[in-house]
């Protein structure tokens, strides 16, 4: 009896492509290729293009190639430890799952897919501790933690490949440098790993994957590495809600509630939408100011930050991936990897800062590879007009930021020893030599080195005396952390997320709000009415770090304020914006924006100066007092 071959992977790949209407582009099969042949790299394409599916499917492939008959395909007994995929927030994670079961599920793979992040369940993460499943998608923070398991080693050095998600969002920060020090651990147990990374709207492309692949992969021409470009430029329409009159607009402030209406007027005539603020301060004001606008639109808008509790923002996201949702005012919160295809609008309130922001924020909307993005720029000031026009500028010209990179953070690299001395202990030379190979610490030196071991065992010179401080001890020249006691205080702490006391926020009879910052909350008598949550609420009662509060009516006496909310302009901006006003000073108006800020800045050029890129200006003004 003869029997028919195999269908081979790729066709297997092309059936489930063509199963959901979709056909691979030619820089996903680059990818796939790339991956078969044992390389490493970075995947870079504008935002909804399809870069997961590009680096999904290299594993899967690779699985396939594998195991090509189903007939032994278990299951009820998944495959081993394969595929760490690294995603920056937590709140991503079950949207990343959702995307990468729906291939496991359309293929009819018998891999198991799990989430391990600090919002799953206790009993989710213990038996995590006896089996990892064949994908695990998790943070950085919750990777550190299974470093500190030892007996989850022996499953960790047989993984196949780790994959970063949103990188660009990583790079440049303490927690990515968390994140290349445990790749660099990861390497060390398997030699042979793949390091892959997703990026989008970044400037400084090299350094970024010399980042991620490490020293070691950089220079080895045994172990290849590819830079992957993917889609450069998606179709954007760009579009700025001008003020009726410019004359009447402010020239500073940053809230922007003058502009409601016209906002109103373009979220009434779509589906969907996304209303970005840079601040969660001003993404509760714009809540209600819409919902002022607009009475007819309640339960049908929204509100979602990072500091409302998980179940409220999950709701959220729901009714956005339905459709059921009208509009959803929110920060960045919503800013990276959650697949929105309802949305067909995104609203920038305000000066996004930077053109790669920019970019990434229009990106939400029409999240498909041949769909339009289309974004509505509304200024809260006159002056942000040119920072648009800058932002525009940058984007047709390529220029877009770069990540600028930090260079051996000590305190980052003492938390790491601590780790690994928790997961079965290290010699002090072998680990000086594998952190060596994460880019950020090629050049640390030997008495660098030392003081962090100085410091992990003793506390260094300043903490000596303070027992607390002597957290490893060394035993037959092995650096091991024998009580168990600063084990679970290390792991209950670990990260490098700092920010200031957070309070919850909870109604006497009812469920949780969010959290607020100590700061604020403490400025606060009981009676006191601030909204949160898109709710007026009045203060009862503060017990146990937990602000109580009840419904309120009338008007707000404040509006949290987050330490999160200061945010520069980035250089590459700032220098477009200098341009932008020499050619005003020159008489010439090039984009809509400019041409509407034309009486403002004839006004300015009567009575003062327009500055030129390579002047300063500085005015003296005379007032009656």
């Amino acid at each position: 009896m003869l029997r028919e071959p195999a269908e081979t992977p790729a066709k297997i790949v092309d059936r489930y492509f063509a199963s959901v209407g979709w056909k691979p582009f030619r820089f996903q099969r680059s990818t796939w290729r790339a991956y078969r042949d044992g390389c490493s790299g970075l995947v870079h394409s504008a935002t909804g293009t399809g870069k997961t599916l590009a680096l999904w499917m290299g594993p899967i492939l690779q699985w396939l190639s594998e195991n090509r008959d189903r007939a032994k395909w278990n299951p009820k007994r998944p495959p081993p430890l394969r595929v760490l995929w690294i995603t920056p927030l937590r709140a991503l994670a079950g949207d990343t799952e959702s995307s990468l079961r729906a291939a496991i599920d359309g293929i009819g793979l018998p891999w198991s897919l799990e989430i391990r992040t600090g919002d799953s369940k206790a009993s989710s993460k213990a038996r995590q501790l006896k089996r990892l499943p064949t994908a695990l998608v998790t943070t950085p923070e919750s990777l550190c933690l299974l470093l500190t398991h030892e007996r989850l080693l022996e499953q960790l050095s047989g993984l196949e490949a780790v994959i970063v998600d949103e990188w660009h969002e990583l790079l440049g920060s303490k927690r990515g440098i968390q994140t290349e020090l445990t790749l660099a651990r990861l390497r060390r147990l398997n030699p042979g790993l793949r390091t892959w990374g997703l990026s989008a709207t970044l400037g400084n492309l090299d350094d970024a994957m010399e980042s991620l692949v490490g020293i070691s992969k950089a220079s080895d021409p045994q172990r290849p590495v590819r830079l992957i470009q993917g889609y450069k430029r998606k179709a954007i329409e760009l579009e700025s809600v001008i003020p009726e009159r410019i004359d009447r607009f402010p020239w500073s402030g940053h809230i922007g509630t003058k502009m409601v209406p016209q906002v109103a007027e373009r979220l009434q005539s779509v589906n969907s939408a996304l209303v970005f603020a840079n601040t969660r301060s001003q993404t509760e004001i714009w809540y209600q100011q819409l919902l002022k606008a607009r009475p007819e639109w309640a339960g049908r808008i929204a509100l979602h930050h990072g500091s409302l509790d998980t179940e409220v923002r999950r709701w959220v996201e729901q009714g956005l991936r339905g459709g059921t949702l009208k509009a959803v005012v929110c920060t960045s919160s919503l800013d990276l990897g959650v697949d929105f295809t309802a949305v067909d609008l995104v609203v920038q309130v305000g000066s996004p800062k930077g053109a790669a922001r920019l970019l990434q924020r229009a990106g939400r909307s029409g999240h498909q590879p041949d769909a339009i993005s289309r974004l509505a720029f509304v200024p809260t000031n006159a002056i942000e007009l040119i920072e648009l026009a800058a932002a525009q500028q940058a984007i047709r010209d390529g220029r877009l930021e770069a990540k600028p990179l930090l260079s051996k953070p000590l305190d980052v690299l003492a938390q790491h020893a601590v780790t690994i001395a928790i997961g079965g202990g290290f010699d002090p030379d072998d680990l000086l030599e594998e952190v060596r190979t994460a880019a950020a610490y090629q050049t640390l030196t030997d008495t660098e080195w030392r003081w962090v071991l100085d410091f992990v065992v003793r506390g260094g010179s300043s903490l000596k005396a303070y027992p607390e401080f002597r957290r490893v001890e060394v035993t037959d020249g092995r650096y091991v952390v024998a009580q168990r006691r600063v084990a679970t205080m290390h792991r209950m702490n670990i990260g490098t997320i700092v920010s200031d006391a957070a309070m919850t926020i909870k109604y006497l009879k009812g469920p949780t709000l969010g959290t607020a910052e100590e700061h604020f909350l403490s400025k606060l008598k009981p009676g006191d009415r601030f909204l949160f949550a898109g709710r007026l609420v009045s203060l009862s009662r503060v017990k146990d770090n937990v602000a109580y509060v009840r419904r309120a009516k009338g008007e707000p006496d404040t509006v949290p304020r987050w330490m999160g909310g200061r945010m520069p302009l980035s250089s590459e901006l700032s220098c477009e914006l200098r341009r932008k006003l020499e050619e005003a000073s020159r008489g010439k108006w090039v984009g809509r924006e400019m041409r509407a800020l034309r009486p403002l800045f004839e006004i300015q050029s009567r009575w003062s100066a327009l500055p030129k890129s390579d002047e300063l200006l500085f005015e003296r003004i005379k007032t009656r007092g």
